[in-house]
């Protein structure tokens, strides 16, 4: 078999190869960290590959799919939205392993692979007749594309809601979310939930106007695209050493920080006062990474007590709290002629915060007026 480069076969073989490669690099970076959502997403990537791989052999000119392995399962379509959702969880929740009981996400995917290799197993003659007498007539092939889709736009809807959870969660519990926001993963779950509806419409477009297998090339390079894109961002995104977001146990963050009304005022006041006096002495608020559990640890008590301290005695979130002590080292600073060597930014920087626009949005938010034009008010 001579695999024939053209422009139709080459950009899918270069994703393809892209996605096996980067797979890999996941693998062992799973390996050597211990962590299973780079295991779980280099299955993923290798699963995209395999959304590709007969039109790339197709437009090639290998026929063996369709010779040799005609009927054999070819992809993974009906798995990848569960693995999608125990991606997200595991990035969201690093102690999360798949158990037991979430093997029935793999159901409809293990129906799929027990039908194709029944009937392929009964030799090339049975699948010609069961295609020609069952298969195609009872739209069996129909049903199995919608019932993809349909996989697709739930477990995109849980994920969705899971993401914009732990987005309302994180400023209670980090200085700076935008470390660990995962933007990246929202775009992947349109750009997938994109690439589905985009093959749903080919498919339907090829049904009206009983297009050729070239017209189908289109779609199939989308998904070339989501490869690298997948491959590239994902794996240059911040990966938490310890993160522990779970909305679903009792014993959740987002239960404790729903439990603050269990404190008394005492017990407040008490807390408050060993707060300020933590992040006025020591400058915890200078770490850029300082999270309420490092500061609960330093005071020796848990995040919910301090949570609770945080919203009922300041009325504020976990961001806002240590972006307005940043906000006022910044104003220290810029007063102070020592540090007039220094640009905006890095005054910033020297505050804490850990980007510029995390800078530039904070300050604006405490003090109502950009760094920027702040510094002109008070020159």
């Amino acid at each position: 078999m001579q695999f024939n480069f053209n422009l139709y076969s080459t950009p899918l073989l270069f994703a393809f190869i892209q996605g096996w490669i980067y797979a890999g690099m996941f693998w062992l970076r799973a390996w050597r960290h211990g962590r299973w959502s780079d295991g779980l997403f280099g299955v993923l990537i290798a699963a995209f590959t395999f959304e590709i791989w007969e039109y790339m052999l197709g437009f090639a000119g290998i026929e063996i799919l369709w010779t040799t392995l005609e009927f054999f399962p070819r992809n993974f379509n009906l798995l990848i939205p569960a693995l999608s959702w125990f991606y997200l969880k595991s990035q969201f929740n690093t102690r999360w392993q798949p158990r037991g009981q979430d093997m029935w996400h793999a159901a409809p995917f293990a129906l799929f692979l027990a039908y194709h290799l029944l009937v392929f197993s009964q030799g090339p003659d049975f699948v010609e007749w069961w295609k020609t007498n069952l298969h195609f007539p009872w739209g069996v092939q129909y049903l199995e594309a919608i019932l993809s889709f349909m996989l697709t736009a739930l477990y995109f809807y849980w994920a969705y809601q899971l993401y914009r959870q732990y987005r309302s969660w994180s400023p209670t519990q980090f200085s700076n979310p935008e470390l660990l926001s995962f933007d990246w993963f929202r775009n992947f779950l349109l750009a997938y939930f994109l690439s589905s509806v985009i093959g749903w419409s080919m498919t339907l477009i090829d049904l009206w106007l009983n297009l050729d297998f070239w017209h189908d090339w289109w779609d199939e390079l989308f998904n070339a695209g989501l490869i690298y894109y997948l491959s590239i961002a994902g794996y240059a995104q911040t990966q938490a050493r310890q993160l522990v977001f779970d909305p679903f146990t009792q014993n959740s963050p987002i239960s404790e920080v729903a439990k603050t009304d269990k404190f008394s005022e005492a017990e407040l006041q008490h807390w408050k006062e060993q707060l300020s006096r933590l992040m006025e002495t020591e400058k915890m608020y200078l770490e850029p990474e300082l999270a309420l559990a490092n500061l609960a640890s330093r005071l020796g008590t848990n995040s919910s007590v301090l949570s609770a301290v945080i919203n009922r005695v300041f009325e504020k979130n976990f961001n806002d709290y240590v972006n307005a002590y940043r906000v006022e080292a910044v104003k220290s600073l810029l007063a102070d002629p020592t540090m007039a060597h220094l640009s905006l930014l890095g005054i910033g920087l020297e505050s804490g915060f850990n980007s510029k626009a995390t800078f530039n949005r904070a300050f604006k938010k405490v003090t109502g007026v950009s760094p920027r034009q702040y510094v002109t008010q008070t020159s």
